[in-house]
Parts: structure tokens; C-alpha cells; sequence
């Protein structure tokens, strides 16, 4: 795919790498429908940079918790921008919870947003991407394949995220290509300390964090490559080999 001209929807475009990942693509060519939901100022920002980049910017606020204004989004986008090729579902939130503090509420939470709205993101913006021919990236994580003691509803999640990745790419083919980036250690949680934030590094085999600038060059190959499918391409500075 050539992104220049290309009609992208990002959930999540409002914070951290979903910013990244929308004025990324900006900077590629492309017109940016860009999703937030409490976090109005940073999506502000974020059109302000896709349109510095000389490109389109669509503000949607959407409460993804919602299935069905989770299956519309894509609907509102490409009539936001007169066409859709692209989505990239970004949106997602990262709980402490040791195992005894999960509760029902929690764990739908974590689930609902980080899982079962991609499905109907990627659901809804199905006619419009075979109509293109187009693309759908998914953020999974590191975490969908490593057990961590004290994030198990964000676990599942993501290892939930990279089967319906890959169950989707079966799916859609051969109209639509279905890809997921899974980063490691790029943004870590504002809440992290420094002594973990320095833990982190010493442990990752090439002994530094990932800039987001990682995660928007992975996600702009999947995007440009017409013959990848189903594939979870992992960012983490080589955290999974350790």
C-alpha cells in the first residue's frame, strides 16, 4: 500500500502511542480520522501535528466500552474523510491488579476495551476495507505472551488480541490484510518508578528502551507490505529471547 493518500483510522489517538502511530502515518501522507475518549486535549494535539504535517485531521470521540459505538467508529471515520483504508486499533489500558484484587468489574474493564472493542472496531470497519483493499494493524504486547503476576486481565488480553489478529487475517482474506505490532518496553507506565524503569533496561538484551518511534516504523511496514498476514511482529529490544 502506498500510504500517501491513504484514509487512516487510530484509536486511541489522543495519548502516548496511539499519538505517536496518528501523526506517524501523517507524516507518510496520510489523512488521519483520530479517535479519542477522555482525552480530548492530547487528541487536539495530536490533529494539531497531523495537520502540521500538511495532511487531515478528523476528531471522533467514541466510548469504545461501548460495543456499538465501537462497531460505528469506522462508519463515522470514513464518512469523516470520504474513504477509509487503514485502522490501526491503539486504544487500550494497562491496570496493576495482583490476582486477589481482581474483580468482575475490573477484569470486564480491562477485557472490554482491550479486546472486544478491536473486534468491533475492526467489525464495523469491515465493508469499508474491502471495498479498499485495506489494512488493519492491532497493538497487542509483549505481555500477550509472557505471564506477569500482577497484570493477568492485561495478559489475557493482549494474548487475546494476537489470536483475533490472526483468526481476522484467516478472515478477511484475501481482501484484507490483518497485522498486530506487539512493542516491549518503549512507553513504559507513568506510574513506574526509577529503579524499575532501570530494571527494565538492564534486562533487555540490547540494553536500552524503545522510542515510539519503534512502534511507527513497525506499524508503516505492516501497513506497506501487501504480503504479510496474521503476523504479530514483536518490538521489545529482544525482552521474549532473554
Amino acid at each position: 500500500m502506498n500510504l500517501a493518500g491513504a484514509a487512516a483510522l487510530v484509536t486511541g489517538a489522543g495519548r502516548r502511542l496511539g499519538q505517536a502511530i496518528a501523526v506517524g502515518l501523517a507524516r507518510a501522507g496520510c489523512d488521519v480520522a483520530v479517535h479519542y475518549h477522555g482525552s480530548k486535549t492530547g487528541a487536539e494535539e495530536t490533529a494539531r501535528d497531523v495537520r502540521a504535517a500538511g495532511r487531515r485531521a478528523e476528531l471522533l470521540d467514541a466510548d469504545l466500552y461501548d460495543a456499538e459505538a465501537a462497531r460505528g467508529l469506522a462508519d463515522r471515520a470514513a464518512k469523516a474523510l470520504g474513504r477509509l483504508e487503514i485502522v490501526v486499533n491503539s486504544a487500550a489500558i494497562m491496570v496493576t491488579q495482583p490476582v486477589e484484587t481482581v474483580t468482575p468489574d475490573s477484569w470486564d474493564d480491562t477485557l472490554d476495551l482491550n479486546l472486544r472493542a478491536v473486534f468491533f472496531v475492526a467489525q464495523g470497519a469491515i465493508p469499508h476495507l474491502r471495498r479498499a483493499k485495506g489494512k488493519i494493524v492491532n497493538l497487542a504486547d509483549v505481555a500477550g505472551f509472557e505471564p506477569w503476576p500482577t497484570y493477568v486481565p492485561h495478559c489475557v488480553s493482549k494474548a487475546g488480541v494476537v489470536m483475533l489478529t490472526k483468526a481476522l487475517a484467516r478472515a478477511l482474506a484475501p481482501d484484507v490484510t490483518v497485522n498486530a505490532v506487539a512493542p516491549g518496553p518503549v512507553l513504559l507506565p507513568d506510574a513506574w518508578d526509577a529503579a524499575t524503569r532501570e530494571h527494565i533496561r538492564e534486562t533487555t538484551p540490547l540494553q536500552r528502551l524503545g522510542a515510539p518511534g519503534d512502534v511507527v516504523s513497525a506499524v508503516r511496514f505492516l501497513l506497506e507490505s501487501d504480503f504479510v498476514t496474521g503476523t504479530i511482529l514483536v518490538v521489545d529490544g529482544g525482552r521474549l529471547i532473554r
